[in-house]
């Protein structure tokens, strides 16, 4: 849809709609040929509200930066045929102008473990909203932070009955043409007396005529973002999730090994409720790599592993979800196994839908799409890049193998996007005998490298625990396009419009908006 205010349920049955023509919208720190980026400067988290009018980026310095949607402003109140009435076009492409930006984290050191922990945000997610005011949780590896973002006005008192160009910052009176002058006349018919030590005003014959009351005007407005609340030491490992739940009061958040579950209100304590370290570390056979909350239930949420399985929890079994009410994963095909099968086979990240009926999930070379009610496999797997599968032990080598990407789909739920490299991004439709699958660059001519490639099935299972990054060779190919492709330049973060066609994405610290 395109600036509409209905959204299709998310259905992947029915006919497919016709592909989407991208166009570029906006870019938001944009690089000039040959500018060295900062490593601080480069973006680690994207995320829209739920109303898709603000957006909100994090960096590796540790700063968020908002955006706020400008084009609906002027017609904000205005129904959608009164906007017909004027000649206003519905299907504008959303707009953004920078809104405002704080350092949400620090680095620090672990002194107990002598660890450096770094200012990266990995994961930034929208609260409610209240009072006019943006609430949001920020997290780097090891704290989680909420913000509270409000405009404040500018208050200053006038219509002082004392000149305040004679007034001091105690209160008292004063002039600097005291010695030459033994009186000063205000305004309002009282004058000022200094024959003597006494800072008191003398009043005239018959009494001040008017006594005016200072009043309070408001002049310029500026935005504050304040920590309201910091959820600390509850993780040993490195956070990779946050979600926040449906009833608006509680978020989980999610490292290697355990998932917690918080209160908004309450940062000094949190509940264990997904812990899957074994008793013995050398038992240790998968990790967790990302969770998410389900959208409307919030008994219900889903985590992936490194083994390329997504399980589905109830919070209403036990207090400790040791067990899981569904088990998503693909079977192995038979004698398809290599050194690469488990690596490949990580889920990096997970999505629900809008309804909370489907589930994507994205491991190195695919997106899939998972039906809650149906666990024996995915509906549809799309191939991402394929065309590196000949090339997996250059990229083991490069560490490039290891690169997480994230996924998002459509406010309606009939397409998905995911990155990949060369800053290059896919979009393929997900309704029922689609064959949409275009590639788009991450520039101002997104369509320069479009490539119409088939998706297949594939296979999937599982993958290893964080390793430590190592910098290799990294040389660009081709791929099955002819075009060049370059491991240095990924586009790994990304969001969809809740509501409109319409993404945002990273391309190191260059934000690029699209419409269609």
């Amino acid at each position: 849809m395109n600036g509409g205010d209905e959204v299709v349920a998310a259905a992947p049955g029915g006919p497919p709609p016709a592909p989407l023509d991208w166009k570029f919208s906006q870019v938001f720190g944009e690089r000039t040929a040959g500018e060295e980026v900062q490593e601080v400067d480069i973006i680690s988290a994207i995320e829209f509200d739920k109303t898709g009018d603000h957006l909100a980026t994090g960096d590796r310095g540790g700063r968020v930066v908002l955006f706020e949607r400008t084009d609906t402003k002027d017609h904000g109140g205005s129904s959608r045929r009164d906007l017909e009435r004027m000649d206003y076009s519905v299907s504008r492409h959303p707009e953004f102008r920078y809104k405002t930006e704080f350092q949400s984290h620090e680095p620090e050191f672990d002194y107990l473990k002598s660890l450096e922990i770094e200012e990266k945000i990995n994961k930034i997610r929208w609260c409610q909203t209240a009072n006019g005011a943006l609430f949001l949780l920020s997290t780097n590896d090891k704290t989680i932070k909420f913000w509270k973002v409000q405009e404040k006005k500018v208050r200053k008192v006038s219509e002082m009955n004392v000149d305040p160009l004679k007034t001091v910052a105690n209160g008292s009176v004063a002039s600097s043409s005291s010695l030459s002058s033994p009186k000063t006349h205000l305004a309002n018919g009282g004058c000022q007396s200094f024959s003597s030590l006494s800072n008191d005003i003398s009043f005239p014959p018959g009494g001040i005529p008017s006594l005016r009351l200072p009043q309070v005007t408001s002049h310029e407005t500026s935005l504050v973002a304040r920590c309201r609340r910091v959820y600390a030491h509850a993780h040993d490992y490195h956070i990779n999730s946050i979600s926040n739940n449906s009833d608006g009061e509680t978020f989980i958040s999610a490292d290697d090994l355990r998932i917690n579950l918080w209160n908004l209100e309450i940062s000094s304590q949190s509940f264990n409720i997904v812990d899957v370290k074994p008793t013995n570390m050398e038992d240790l056979t998968e990790v967790i790599t990302s969770a998410e909350f389900h959208p409307t239930h919030c008994n219900t949420l889903a985590y992936s592993s490194s083994k390329g399985s997504i399980r589905l929890i109830d919070l209403r079994q036990s207090a400790l979800c040791d067990s899981h009410a569904k088990l998503f994963e693909e079977q192995e095909a038979p004698g398809a196994r290599s050194f690469f099968t488990e690596i490949i086979a990580s889920i990096s990240d997970i999505k629900f839908a809008k309804d909370g009926r489907y589930i994507l999930s994205r491991d190195y070379m695919t997106l899939k799409l998972w039906d809650i009610n149906m666990d024996s496999g995915p509906v549809t797997t799309f191939q991402v890049h394929e065309y590196l599968r000949p090339r997996l032990c250059d990229l083991y080598e490069n560490d490039s193998i290891f690169d997480k990407f994230e996924c998002c789909l459509s406010g309606d739920g009939l397409r998905v996007a995911t990155g990949s490299y060369s800053n290059l991004f896919r979009v393929f439709g997900c309704g029922s005998g689609s064959n949409e699958a275009t590639t788009l660059e991450a520039s101002k001519n997104p369509m320069r490298r479009q490539v119409q490639t088939p998706s297949r099935p594939s296979r999937s299972l599982s993958s290893s625990i964080t390793r430590v990054v190592r910098r290799g060779a990294e040389s660009p190919g081709v791929d099955a396009n002819g075009n060049c492709f370059d491991f240095t330049t990924k586009l790994l973060h990304l969001a969809w419009h809740p509501t409109e066609n319409s993404i945002a994405c990273a391309a190191a610290n260059s934000l690029y908006m699209y419409y269609a």
